[in-house]
């Protein structure tokens, strides 16, 4: 028998959400950041996106299970707690040893170490990711679906505006070096990943420790369940009969999410680029620097590298924590009123709209090369940098709108279409929608980039632009689905 499913409160909302804060702090750091400890380690840039591949293969392979596993787990601690509170250990572990691979060449070349930890970092943020998506399911009652998710979007653009500003704070405000030798991390990045695992532990045990999760009978009656339908056998079935039992779900999953999929696609295609290409693409489009100055080959000839272009690559490094903290910042600000925005104009028209403007903005990045030097007040510090990248805080706005809106609208347009009690798992398979398409960038970015583009990053970019706006128009071909009862 089905019960009315209490309203929370906006405080209940934002604790169950608050551990993403942590994660997403963790997250930034990595997304603009590891690039560039690749690079400095001795990656070059056509194999940088194959380095990137760990996170989506880890999304694609650890999400499925873990929603599959938190469906299933019923215990003191909670049903999706569990996995959260693990993955953030593991992923915090992860961050602190990420930044020391040159510390363990006696065991392994440290650029192989720091994949390793990045594997070790990505399996964990998706440990975190997929049953947070999926508390906010089993703890907001459906009327409350868009401002729940709006609220974890909100918290995860602070903890990203955070997480990506760090390392320019601890250069430019604390005074920690930025440049790093050939094999070696710089300071500032080193103490950023210090910082930000302390950050994600102590979120997540705020989540962890305000939040109830419902009794399994609770759980039951809200959803319109049978307690054996919310409680489904711990045993383990043979191999193949999970196997078939997962490919079964996959096969009959819901027509929403068979269409957000071709949406999901064109969107991550274009950010998985972002993450992995603004570096370069503004440090030789802004800065100026050649692209030789990205080849390991060439490098390796020199015996030292010019102390203009360390400086110019450090500065451009830690401009795209700028950048991508802009972004988050202003995702965070269109978090705030989306909900109200989906809610009086519809969730397709808000959603593509973001997506056209993320596009646009991608696109525009082509057109705001500019050298001239400037002195750039950040309330916190003045810098000194090309009007060029100063001028990259206006595509940004766009680019933090798309975020938002990605961030929250194809949950919120897939949770009205999923069983109650397989909401866990198809989670988990919907995570196949980001991971696929990350795969796929990674697998010929790269070789677009050094093959078609010559290297030249900007050009990429544009790519991932053309990929936004693909997006924006597939979101009109959604069909959204609302449950029966309330």
């Amino acid at each position: 028998m089905s019960k009315q499913q209490p309203q929370l409160s906006f405080w209940q909302i934002w604790n169950v959400s608050f551990g993403f804060l942590g994660v997403q702090f963790g997250f930034a750091l990595q997304n603009a950041n590891v690039s560039r400890i690749l690079s400095d380690l001795g990656a070059d840039l056509h194999s940088l996106s194959l380095f990137w591949l760990v996170a989506p293969i880890m999304g694609l392979i650890v999400q499925p299970i873990v929603g599959s596993a938190s469906d299933r787990t019923w215990n003191r601690l909670g049903r999706r707690k569990p996995f959260i509170l693990a993955g953030a250990v593991a992923a915090a572990l992860g961050m602190y040893l990420m930044p020391n691979a040159p510390l363990f060449v006696a065991f392994m070349a440290p650029m192989l170490f720091g994949a390793l930890m990045l594997a070790l970092m990505d399996a964990s943020f998706n440990v975190c990711f997929q049953p947070f998506r999926a508390l906010v399911s089993d703890m907001v009652p459906p009327k409350q679906r868009n401002i729940g998710y709006s609220v974890q979007s909100l918290l995860i653009n602070i903890g990203a505006v955070v997480g990506s500003i760090l390392p320019f704070v601890l250069t430019n405000v604390v005074g920690l070096e930025n440049t790093a030798k050939a094999g070696q991390v710089a300071p500032s990045v080193m103490w950023a990943f210090y910082i930000g695992a302390s950050v994600l532990l102590g979120s997540v045990l705020w989540t962890v420790f305000r939040t109830k999760e419902y009794a399994p009978q609770d759980y039951a009656a809200y959803k319109g369940l049978s307690v054996q339908e919310a409680t489904p056998s711990l045993q383990r079935a043979p191999l193949l009969t999970r196997l078939s039992g997962f490919f079964a779900l996959v096969a009959s999953m819901p027509k929403t999410m068979k269409q957000l999929a071709v949406v999901q696609f064109f969107s991550w295609f274009a950010l998985f680029i972002m993450w992995v290409y603004t570096m370069p693409a503004i440090t030789q489009h802004i800065w100026e620097v050649e692209t030789q100055w990205f080849d390991p080959a060439y490098l390796s000839g020199l015996e030292v590298v010019p102390a203009h272009i360390l400086a110019a690559k450090g500065a451009a490094g830690d401009w795209v924590g700028i950048l991508f903290a802009a972004y988050s910042l202003f995702a965070a600000f269109f978090s705030v009123v989306l909900a109200r925005m989906a809610d009086r104009f519809g969730r397709k028209t808000i959603y593509a709209g973001a997506l056209f403007l993320g596009g646009i903005s991608y696109i525009s990045f082509l057109f705001f090369q500019n050298p001239t030097q400037v002195e750039v007040d950040l309330l916190i510090t003045q810098v000194t940098v090309p009007q060029g990248a100063v001028n990259l805080m206006i595509p940004m706005i766009g680019v933090g709108i798309a975020w938002a809106a990605i961030l929250a609208m194809p949950y919120a347009m897939l949770a009205g279409a999923l069983p109650a009690d397989k909401t866990g798992v198809y989670m988990g398979i919907f995570n196949f929608t980001i991971a696929a398409p990350q795969i796929v960038s990674g697998l010929f970015s790269g070789w677009i980039l050094s093959s078609v583009f010559d290297n030249q990053a900007i050009y990429i970019v544009l790519l991932a632009g053309g990929a936004m706006l693909l997006g924006a128009v597939s979101v009109f071909f959604v069909q959204e689905h609302e449950p029966a009862v309330e």
